[in-house]
């Protein structure tokens, strides 16, 4: 199971693998609590609530005490993220907020309809309109035949993993259901397309790109089926009723390693064989995962390639959406050789028949590489619903264009979207009389002598989505990516398309706009305003990635797994960030999970 690809950066506005990292998933009754309400006023708001950031679908939990304090969770079952504690309840008259602490966000708004609206403001820096209704889940009186607690195993690489399911009909006879993965530490993960006919029950789950069908026992204590994932995946699942529940694992306190002295490259790997010995022995890298992980520092040009569990440094790795950054290099390519302008119109370089000239403004190559177009996530119109990555083609993607349109919102604000890279990347081959395989091959990844990164043969011609998230790579080449990014002036000239790429890269590092409090983005990249640090991370079905460099210190670093997930979250986010912080003489979170 997994999140979908960068899903990590929709509510969390650039920090979401930084909340996974520094507060796993807790417990919904988790919550600082505030004796700032009344208990009349606690009465209004307490209850559950849903919401929509954009895409996301949120979830608030209020309690209140029997002295009125406040209390309070928020989940974000869509990112895998449950129990974010909610804190500073305020209620005054019909004004009320709180603050999530742990993703730096704050909401206020007013009580409406005697509390079952909360219209307001949810901020990270950016303003963005966040109104909850008050879930009004009305369960049927004749609970239907399916409905309760299900659990069972999925046989997942050389593991199996814990599946439970919670079904439920309300008043009207609908199904609903959640999944949780206790192992992988996901809960509450929302299914769509819920249907229970004869004996015959089967539900998507939009979150990890599944779903599962299968038959009701006669006894109607077993479910019998199949899980499908990302459309070719097909799985036995086998269900079993339950008269318990498992819980989430309460959170536990932050834990950090002590600062040491900053490291060059050549000590990086002592520290970690040290710092690693736990996750290997029972944590995200323990046998039993089959997870591996291989390592690339460099700093002051010294490098090293090193590895852990189930992993070999010279293998390649998904990437994920560390592709991204390679599109955004390709833009800048092209507006250093002049044949795209960054304020220029997406409209321009698609057929001229795609969409039609917006009213208002429309959204440009810089909207679209810094996140700030108002275009989804993904695209509502899949070919395979339960993996919109697999066989989408441009003409997918020109289909969704023509219906959405390239208009952009007023007071457009960051919004992650895989969907604005892939147009991007289309439209920069478009421009280019090119294929984007092609594109990045020329434009990038010759230039660089990476001649072990790749796309798959699936993207060559069929993936339109390519450029948000299909590259794959070694942490070699990785390195010698991170340095050209950090030292463009030094990137061997003479192969065709790199006398422009020193200019390029710096062109790709000049920061564009906000992502979320102390972050900035620029061409893809993200940037830490307090360190200097630029960073992304992906993830993809069979692996997941972290990379940073940080020019002023002359230090970068790649962290490449062949899993998508560790417990809690994406562990090579953790790992990455732990890299980091060790290279900076700084305390760092402990990779003992």
């Amino acid at each position: 199971m997994r999140r979908s690809p960068n899903l990590t950066l929709k509510l969390l506005a650039g920090l979401g693998a930084a909340v996974l990292m520094s507060f796993g998933p807790g417990s919904p009754s988790a919550g600082a609590q505030s004796d700032a309400a009344t208990p009349p006023a606690a009465s209004a708001v307490a209850g559950d609530f849903v919401g929509s950031l954009g895409p996301t679908d949120l979830k608030l939990h209020i309690q209140a005490g029997a002295s009125g304090t406040l209390s309070g969770t928020l989940d974000s079952p869509d990112q895998g993220v449950i129990g974010l504690p909610c804190s500073d309840f305020h209620v005054e008259g019909e004004k009320f907020s709180f603050a999530v602490p742990v993703v730096h966000g704050t909401w206020s708004g007013t009580i409406e309809n005697g509390g079952a609206l909360l219209a307001g403001t949810w901020s990270q820096g950016t303003p963005m309109s966040l109104t909850f209704t008050r879930d009004t889940f009305v369960a049927s009186s004749n609970p239907s035949v399916v409905d309760g607690l299900w659990l069972g195993t999925l046989p997942w690489d050389a593991r199996t993993l814990r599946i439970q399911i919670a079904v439920k009909s309300d008043s009207a006879g609908r199904e609903y259901c959640t999944v949780d993965n206790p192992d992988l530490g996901f809960f509450g993960l929302p299914c769509t397309n819920v249907v229970f006919y004869g004996e015959v029950f089967s539900f998507e789950l939009p979150a990890a790109f599944a779903r599962w069908s299968g038959k009701l026992s006669k006894d109607t204590h077993s479910l019998r089926g199949t899980w499908s994932q990302r459309g070719h995946v097909q799985l036995p699942l086998n269900l079993e009723r339950q008269s318990e529940l498992i819980p989430p694992t309460p959170p536990r306190p932050i834990a950090y390693d002590p600062a040491i002295q900053p490291l060059d490259a050549a000590s990086m790997q002592a520290v970690l064989d040290r710092d690693l010995a736990g996750a290997l022995k029972h944590g995200a890298l323990s046998r039993e995962t089959s997870a591996g992980v291989a390592i690339g520092v460099i700093r002051n040009g010294v490098r090293r390639v090193f590895s852990y569990g189930q992993a070999k440094p010279g293998a390649l790795f998904q990437i994920g959406s560390v592709t991204k950054t390679f599109t955004g290099l390709a833009l800048a390519q092209l507006i250093v050789q002049g044949r795209v302008r960054l304020d220029e119109p997406v409209r321009a370089l698609l057929p001229a028949d795609t969409v039609a000239k917006p009213e208002g403004a429309e959204v440009t190559l810089l909207d679209l590489i810094t996140h700030h177009s108002g275009l989804p996530v993904m695209p509502d119109n899949p070919v395979h619903p339960d993996n919109p990555f697999a066989d989408y083609q441009v003409a997918n993607l020109y289909h969704y264009i023509r219906a959405h349109g390239l208009e952009k919102p007023a007071n457009a604000t960051f919004l992650y979207s895989s969907l604005g890279v892939g147009l991007l990347g289309q439209a920069l081959a478009n421009r280019a009389g090119t294929s984007y395989v092609k594109l990045i091959t020329e434009e990038v990844l010759k230039p660089l002598g990476m001649s072990d990164t790749h796309l798959p043969a699936y993207a060559l011609s069929s993936d339109a989505l390519a450029p948000a998230g299909a590259l794959r790579s070694t942490p070699e080449d990785m390195l010698t990516y991170l340095e050209a990014n950090l030292h463009p002036g030094l990137v061997t000239r003479g192969v065709r398309n790199s006398a422009t790429l020193p200019t390029a890269l710096e062109l790709s590092h000049q920061s564009r706009a906000d992502a979320s409090p102390g972050t900035r983005i620029a061409f893809a990249w993200f940037y830490e305003t307090d360190t200097g640090t630029y960073w992304h991370g992906g993830t993809a079905d069979r692996g997941s990635a972290y990379i940073f460099f940080n020019p002023e210190h002359d230090y970068a670093g790649v962290v490449l797994m062949n899993t998508p997930l560790g417990r809690g979250g994406r562990f090579a986010d953790v790992l990455g960030r732990h890299i980091e912080a060790r290279f900076a003489g700084k305390p760092a979170v402990s990779l003992t999970d």
